[in-house]
């Protein structure tokens, strides 16, 4: 389907496709099992102006939008969501900066983060809170001279990789969401180190990492916006950057199809290609029709939040939910046609339903984007 990409949007896509293609494509299985860092890949994007995209031009951006971030996530995702991860946590980590920071703090990171040598990483989950980010219990106590940081990160997407993190941590714990404050913290600050990486599922090509503060001074200047206003910094984030997730999703499920329609033309039973029996077909036809829904939805809400559009958690949350689901019901559908070689580790059909399992859990649970859908309706 044709949706009105302008000519930026078009470079954009093709670009991405390309690096997808030639720098991922030849090593994703390599990335997958050794979980592997992707710094070839995420070079070459650099060297394109990729990370560029979602950061506003007067900071060495290009002033793209959700719908920028949206394209790249799914052409990624098409061939490997772990790069795409690994990719679009740099762009979640921006959003705090661009959305709540001041102008010294954006001119500061947001510039680094643009040219793609300065890897990012947002920090909410902890062991006790991810979907209750009111339950976060690392605390920020402030001092004559900064903030003074303790606690522990749980599950962080670029996590020892990055030199820039937006952290969230209670500043009046009492007060529970309304007593978080948003941070900028950056490696090397004394104090501040890393626990243990995880061993996951799927996007294994995307490290994960525990964050550790113990004791860990920063200066005044790294609280972004007012004390106390973290929790709505982080909500507007997530409204921000779920549609990405549900890119990813689509690209992951597109992916799948993809393989399973060209196994599918070479597979051979009772004499015929399996595509010639009406159960693959309509099977083929279905996941199809899913996607394309899927994408179409998105697409919609990116376009609606580049608008300028206020009120958009509603819209967010059912992009996220939508896709995420729909990869999942996918890859699993796109194993069954591909058979016992979709079982095999030889073939990438169970990477795909590996990593799609990921978009139904990061940046909130779809039973949460169902909390958020709800009460929007109901209000």
């Amino acid at each position: 389907m044709d949706y009105d990409f302008n000519e930026r949007e078009i470079m954009i896509r093709d670009l991405t496709r390309k690096i997808a293609q030639e720098k991922v494509l030849p090593v994703r299985a390599e990335l997958d099992e050794k979980g592997e860092f992707p710094h070839e890949a995420m070079a070459a994007m650099a060297q394109a102006d990729l990370f560029r995209v979602f950061i506003p031009e007067e900071y060495e951006g290009i002033g793209g939008g959700v719908m920028e971030i949206c394209i790249v996530a799914e052409e990624l995702s098409r061939v490997c969501a772990g790069v795409a991860t690994t990719y679009s946590a740099n762009a979640l980590a921006a959003q705090p900066i661009i959305l709540a920071g001041n102008e010294e703090q954006k001119q500061k990171y947001l510039s680094r983060i643009a040219s793609g040598k300065s890897f990012a990483a947002f920090a909410l989950t902890e062991p006790n809170a991810g979907s209750d980010a009111g339950g976060i219990q690392t605390t920020a106590r402030e001092t004559d001279t900064g903030w003074v940081l303790n606690g522990t990160k749980q599950f962080i997407t670029n996590g020892e990789i990055a030199d820039i993190y937006t952290v969230l941590a209670a500043t009046d714990p009492s007060r529970g969401a309304r007593g978080l404050s948003a941070f900028v913290v950056e490696k090397g600050t004394p104090g501040f180190s890393f626990g243990k990486e995880e061993n996951k599922m799927g996007i294994r090509a995307s490290k994960t990492t525990e964050l550790v503060f113990q004791d860990c001074e920063i200066p005044k200047e790294n609280l972004l916006g007012r004390k106390g206003s973290g929790f709505i910094t982080a909500m507007r984030t997530f409204d921000h950057t779920r549609p990405g997730v549900g890119a990813q999703a689509v690209g992951i499920a597109q992916g799948a199809l993809d393989e399973a329609i060209a196994y599918a033309k070479e597979r051979r039973q009772f004499g015929r290609p399996i595509t010639a029996f009406q159960g693959i077909q309509f099977m083929i036809a279905d996941l199809a029709t899913q996607i394309e829904a899927a994408r179409s939805l998105v697409y919609s809400v990116a376009r609606m939040i580049d608008r300028g559009e206020r009120n958009i958690s509603k819209e967010s949350a059912m992009a996220k939910l939508f896709a995420s689901d729909v990869a999942m019901r996918v890859t699993t559908d796109a194993v069954q046609i591909v058979g016992g070689y979709g079982y095999m580790r030889d073939y990438p059909m169970e990477k795909y339903m590996r990593d799609a399992k990921i978009t139904q859990i990061y940046e909130g649970t779809n039973q949460i984007q169902r909390v958020v859908i709800a009460n929007a309706l109901v209000k």
